[in-house]
Parts: structure tokens; C-alpha cells; sequence
């Protein structure tokens, strides 16, 4: 199995205990179409697999702004050309909206598997975090960048347990890192 195979197990693998604890549907999961989902099982995994998904009582999802924004970004440092890109931006835009570390959220062994992940599929965003920040903290900089602001949140990280370890630095990172406490 190569590493993007894995990859798409690990998260295929996350998206079943949301299904079957009755959170998500496969599409809602993953970010991935119906299409897309019954091209990745049919090509990559043993037939019985495609029906466990019950994709046949899935809608595609509908990204949300922030959903959009995040895929946006990871598009724009995508191989080019490459459709496992793609599906991989949506995917991770996707799992960068839940709570946990985003390597946990894909169902990965450790950040290590990320950073492999995000070098290989979008190299010169990957290559821009010379500062090895956590990646949702990173790719949430990259967007404030981009709108004007110099530095916030996830909205994940008011939840965050280690909330204090990911924003050590002093100024602006400890207002914000206070003020994320503070939303409701």
C-alpha cells in the first residue's frame, strides 16, 4: 500500500466511526462527493467495502465559507494537475473544522504522517511552515495573512487543551490566545 492509500484508510477509517455513531454521513465525513467516494472505494479498496459507506443514502456535501477558504488555500499550493491533490484539499479543509489535531481528525499515527501528507500534495504551502506550528494554527495564519490581520485563531483552539503550548510566543499570540478563551 502506498502512503496516500494509507492515508485515505486512516481517514476512510475516522469517517466510519462518525458513521456509525450516527454524526456524519461519508460525504459529510470527508468532504468528498458520492462520485468521488465510489471512485476512491472501487479503486482502492475490496469491493464490500463501497456498501458499509451507505452511500447511496448520502447527499454531496455543501461546503460552508470557511470550508471554501481553506480549500482555496491548499488548491493554491496543490501539485499541479493532480486529482489526489484535490481530494486531499477536501478532505483536509474538511477535518481542519473539527475540534481534535488535524492529524488526529485524518486518523493519522502522529504529526509526522501530516507533514509527510501536506509536503507531498501541497509542497509549497508545507514548505512555508519554517516555524513547525501546529497546522491548523498555521493555515489559519495563511488565510488572516491574506485578509490583512497578522495573527488568529482556529476556531478550534478555544477548546484546545493545549491551547498555551501552541501560542507561547508574547504580544498579539497572547491576546489572542486569551481572546479565543473568551468567545462562546
Amino acid at each position: 500500500m502506498d502512503f496516500d492509500q494509507y492515508v485515505l484508510a486512516c481517514v476512510l477509517s475516522r469517517a466510519l466511526e462518525e458513521i456509525d455513531a450516527g454524526e456524519a454521513t461519508a460525504t459529510e465525513a470527508t468532504g468528498l462527493s458520492q462520485v468521488e467516494l465510489r471512485d476512491i472505494l472501487s479503486h482502492s479498496f475490496p469491493a464490500p467495502t463501497i456498501h458499509v459507506f451507505r452511500l447511496e443514502e448520502v447527499s454531496d456535501p455543501e461546503p460552508g465559507p470557511e470550508e471554501e477558504l481553506l480549500r482555496g488555500l491548499l488548491l493554491a499550493h496543490a501539485r499541479a494537475g493532480d486529482s489526489a491533490s484535490v481530494r486531499f484539499a477536501k478532505i483536509i479543509a474538511r477535518r481542519t473544522l473539527r475540534h481534535d489535531h488535524l492529524w488526529r481528525e485524518l486518523g493519522l499515527f502522529d504529526r509526522v504522517e501530516l507533514s509527510r501528507l501536506l509536503a507531498s500534495h501541497f509542497p509549497t504551502l508545507a514548505a512555508g511552515n519554517t516555524q513547525n506550528m501546529r497546522w491548523k494554527k498555521y493555515f489559519y495564519r495563511k488565510l488572516c495573512e491574506a485578509e490583512g490581520f497578522s495573527l488568529c485563531t482556529a476556531p478550534s483552539c478555544q477548546q484546545c487543551e493545549e491551547l498555551e503550548s501552541c501560542f507561547p510566543e508574547d504580544g498579539e499570540s497572547r491576546f489572542a490566545c486569551r481572546a479565543s478563551r473568551r468567545r462562546p
